[in-house]
Parts: structure tokens; C-alpha cells; sequence
């Protein structure tokens, strides 16, 4: 079998080729983590990133490379969960940039959209990491226009690409020390192999790929269970959502056009997308404005006066607007409690193992009526994700890149309405640089970490990125990582203890932590997280 020219059939087929691989491979990927923590979530997060993005490719009813591809980086943008996703999705955005214009790819146009991919990603990551996804992308891109110019099948092309970005992979332990020390590669750029390896199997036949579109019935939908409701004051009864591909660029100009035919009106966009919620009584009209400027996807129009829950949404988005709100990402039902207490407006679950697309957050800041929204990641792996949001949105959008639960609840206790924008974030960015985490967990592996050997299901103690305490008891660990965290400076250790402790041995844990810190102030709140025993706040 030769392939010389790629068109959008195969196209289609290569892309759900790549979904279902890594969607077979993806606990492979989550069990290289650097810590032997159970919370290995990159294979997980490249998965639902890739399955987002092909289902917007594949329900595509285009044949040419440019338009599948295009729309395939808009579903991965929406759905990018965890910072190997949104990388990914940035590779995605350059890979369809590469492809503009074509209707049918050659190797030389699909080696220039692979480094062009690669491009893209450094460029949005603002402190790029070799040893990473970054460096299998780049490598696979710059061979891939050094072999270009001599092979003529796509098939041998990619095998080679591949080839030469499982060597790369290889040497990432080299580049990224701690991946050395924890005896694994780059989990991203194993993801990513195996994207391009699912791809390469679908168009040489090695796996029989069937493209199922997905079909969207939408009159046999159940409207019965609906209870009635007074309908007079809707003055807008269509509910209308739809994208737009297009390279159009005054997206202000276009708001106001639609401003005038109805109300709760959003247009958010740009790199060759606009997102349009609009509540009108002439979506046909709306529509019409719309493909004045391109093609349309994703069209959803309801019918507001049989849909309650429309009718609250109309009311929640009525009211007034407010200088500030807060949107903060939660885990555990304590937890939220907590973020509730300090006024957050919107919680997205999420966390290790589960963190939110970029499309989660921007529905929780569309929710909101504040005119400036902070939001608080409190996971290292959602802060990417949450600052793709900001171009995303109409909304002045903040990112406090918070790390951890303690930092966003700093960030929200230093937070002052009486001060301006700049200040509060400046002052909420300094909070969390104060705070100290600690989180007592679980190995999942048999390594080695520091010179110290740590078993298969130990308990294990983490300070702000590192191991510093293991054993097999869960409260004697947490007393000997209190005890490499508490200094001379602090006053107060807050104690978040998970859903698989009892109340009793939290207690027991402070009650020692009380008379080993008698000068010190100590906190208990049932936090309600999974996977880790206890979550600490040294300040």
C-alpha cells in the first residue's frame, strides 16, 4: 500500500485512528508519573483532549484537509483538560494552521504542518521545558522537514517520524532529571507517540478504523417531565448557539449587528472560530448574519418557553452586574464548603485525576456576573488550561496561578473589594507565595526517591513538590512532613483531612500536632478529597 497525497477522508480516519490508540494506551501513559502517587492523569487528560477534537473533525461534513483540520483544533482547544492537554490542543492549532488553504496534504505540506504544530506549542507555553512533549514534538517536526524532500510515501514518512520521536522520548530522562530519578519517560511525549502511531495504524491498515459521525436526534427529545411555567415575560423565546469558521476579525462590530436581535448575547472567539449565544425571536435571522462570515457548526436552537431550565438561566443572567466574581476549581465536599464561606461564585470539580476542560471553566465564568472574574486553578496542571479561557471569553478574565487548595484560599483571604483590580491581584499573587503544602498520600509503585526506598502502597509525605517523609503509618508520616515544614516563622497549620479518614484519627493527628506545637494555632476541617489522607497549610 502507497500513500502519496492525504485527503480529508483519510484525514478523518488517521485522527480516529489517534483517539482510539491512545485511548487504549492511555493507563500506560498515566502510570508514568514522577511521583509514584495515584494520581497519574496526563494519559487521561491527552485522551479526552483528542476525542473532543476529533469529534468536531469527524461530524465534519467537509473532504478537505483544512476545514477537518481546522475544526478538529477547535474541538481540542474546547476540550484541553490538564497542561498536556492544552499543549496538545496548541499542537492541534499549528498542525491546522500548516494545513491552511489545502483541500488534499503531500508529504512536504504535512512535515511543514507537523514543525508548524511544534512552533505553536513553544510559543504558548511561556517557560518551555525540553525533556517534555515540547522536545518529541520539535524533534519529530524538524526531522520530518529533513526527510521531506526524499520520501514519497506517507506511510514510510511517518514510520520514520515516529522512529525518530521514540528516540527523542528516550532521551528525555537525560534532558529532565527528575524523570531519571523516578526511572520513567516524559508521560506527554509517550502520549503524543502514541497519537501519531494510532494515526499511522488507521491509513496502513493495521487497525480497521470505522469513522462513526455522531447523530444528534434532536425531535425525539422528551419534553414531558417539563413543568409549566408562565411564558409572558419571555420577550425572546429562542435560545440560539452555533460556531462560526471564519477568518473574520471585528468581532465588536459583529456583536453589535446582533445586539439588536435579541438579548443575553455572547460572541467570543478568534483564530478562525466565533462561539454565538444569542436569546432572540428570529434565530433565522441571526443564523443568516452568521454565514455572511462562514460556515456554521454545532447549531442549537431551543425553544426558551419550553425549557425551564432556560427560563433560570435568563433570570440568572438579568442580574445586576457586580465589579468582581470568583471562580475556583474544588474537590471534596469540605472543600467547597470552605470556597462557598469566602464568596467564590462558581466551583468546577476537578483535580488530580480529574481536571476540567478549558470549555468546564469557561461555562463557570459565563455563569457569573461579575465583570471581572478570578479564577483559581489551585492544581499546577489546570493553570494552562484556565489561561486559555482568556481568549476565550468577553469577560476581563484573571488567572492566580494558585497550585494548591491552601493558595487559593489564601489568594481569596487576601482578597479586598475595596481595592482595584491591579492591587487585588497583585496582592492575592503575593498571598499564595506565603503559604506551604503538604499532602499525605500513597505509592502506587515500588522506587527510589532522594536515597531513600520507598514500597509499593507506603505511605509518603509531600512538601511543595518533593518527598520528604515515608512509612507506613498515615499519621506518623504526616507528623515527620510537619515536621520538615514548620519553622520558626510559623503561627498556623491547617488541617484538611480526606473522605477516607475518620473524624476520630484526624483528631487524634491534631491533638498530637497541639502538644508537639503548643505555641502554634491548629485547624480541622473535614475537607471531603480523594486520594490524599491529609492536605496541610503551613503559614
Amino acid at each position: 500500500m502507497r500513500i502519496e497525497i492525504l485527503d480529508g477522508a483519510m484525514l478523518k480516519k488517521a485522527l480516529a485512528g489517534a483517539a482510539k490508540f491512545l485511548e487504549d494506551n492511555k493507563e500506560e501513559v498515566n502510570s508514568l508519573n514522577v511521583f509514584p502517587v495515584p494520581d497519574g492523569d496526563t494519559g487521561t487528560n491527552m485522551s479526552l483532549t483528542v476525542n473532543s477534537a476529533i469529534k468536531q473533525g469527524i461530524n465534519l461534513d467537509e473532504d478537505s484537509v483544512s476545514k477537518i483540520a481546522l475544526s478538529t483544533s477547535h474541538g481540542s482547544l474546547m476540550g484541553a483538560r490538564g497542561n498536556s492537554g492544552v499543549i496538545l490542543s496548541q499542537l492541534f492549532r499549528g498542525f491546522a494552521n500548516g494545513l491552511n488553504g489545502k483541500d488534499t496534504a503531500d508529504i512536504k505540506t504535512i512535515a511543514e504542518a507537523f514543525k508548524q504544530a511544534s512552533d505553536t506549542a513553544y510559543k504558548a507555553v511561556m517557560k518551555p521545558t525540553e525533556g517534555t512533549i515540547l522536545t518529541v514534538a520539535r524533534e519529530c517536526g524538524e526531522y520530518a522537514i529533513s526527510i521531506s524532500k526524499q520520501e514519497k510515501d506517507i506511510l514510510i514518512f511517518l514510520k520514520k517520524v515516529i522512529e525518530h520521536g521514540e528516540k527523542a522520548l528516550a532521551r528525555t530522562p537525560e534532558m529532565l532529571p527528575v524523570l531519571k530519578r523516578a526511572g520513567v519517560v516524559d508521560a506527554g511525549g509517550k502520549g503524543l507517540i502514541y497519537v501519531l502511531t494510532g494515526a499511522y495504524n488507521a491509513l496502513a491498515g493495521i487497525e480497521n478504523i470505522e469513522i462513526k459521525p455522531e447523530v444528534k436526534n434532536i425531535e425525539k427529545q422528551d419534553r414531558t417531565h417539563h413543568e409549566h411555567i408562565d411564558t409572558d415575560d419571555i420577550k425572546y423565546g429562542y435560545c440560539t448557539e452555533f460556531i462560526i469558521n471564519t477568518n473574520y476579525k471585528d468581532i465588536e462590530t459583529f456583536r453589535e449587528e446582533l445586539s439588536v436581535q435579541g438579548d443575553s448575547l455572547l460572541v467570543v472567539g478568534g483564530e478562525g472560530l466565533i462561539k454565538v449565544h444569542v436569546h432572540t425571536n428570529n434565530p433565522g435571522t441571526v443564523l443568516q448574519k452568521a454565514l455572511s462570515l462562514g460556515e456554521l457548526n454545532d447549531i442549537k436552537i431551543d425553544n426558551m418557553r419550553y425549557q425551564h431550565e432556560e427560563i433560570l438561566l435568563k433570570s440568572e443572567l438579568s442580574k445586576p452586574k457586580k465589579p468582581y466574581s470568583f471562580v475556583a476549581i474544588s474537590i471534596g465536599e469540605g472543600i467547597d464548603e470552605v470556597f462557598k464561606g469566602l464568596n467564590v461564585d462558581t466551583l468546577v470539580s476537578g483535580g488530580q485525576t480529574m481536571n476540567p476542560s478549558t470549555e468546564d471553566i469557561l461555562k463557570a465564568i459565563e455563569n457569573t456576573t461579575g465583570e471581572n472574574v478570578f479564577i483559581l486553578p489551585n492544581n499546577s496542571n489546570i493553570i494552562l488550561t484556565a489561561e486559555q479561557t482568556k481568549e476565550l471569553s468577553d469577560r476581563n478574565v484573571v488567572v492566580i496561578p494558585s497550585k494548591t487548595i491552601p493558595q487559593g484560599i489564601a489568594a481569596l483571604l487576601a482578597f479586598d473589594e475595596s481595592k482595584s483590580l491591579e492591587e487585588n491581584t497583585d496582592t492575592m499573587k503575593e498571598a499564595i507565595t506565603y503559604i506551604k503544602t503538604g499532602q499525605v498520600t500513597y505509592s502506587v509503585r515500588d522506587t527510589e526517591f532522594n536515597n531513600t526506598k520507598i514500597q509499593k502502597d507506603d505511605i509518603i509525605g509531600i512538601a511543595e513538590g518533593d518527598i520528604v517523609a515515608s512509612g507506613k503509618e498515615i499519621n506518623e508520616v504526616s507528623i515527620k512532613l510537619l515536621e520538615n515544614m514548620v519553622d520558626e516563622d510559623t503561627s498556623l497549620i491547617t488541617i484538611l483531612y480526606g473522605s477516607d479518614l475518620s473524624e476520630e484519627m484526624a483528631e487524634d493527628l491534631e491533638k498530637h500536632l497541639s502538644d508537639l506545637y503548643d505555641d502554634l494555632d491548629i485547624e480541622l476541617i473535614c475537607g471531603g478529597q480523594p486520594i490524599y489522607y491529609y492536605i496541610f497549610s503551613v503559614e
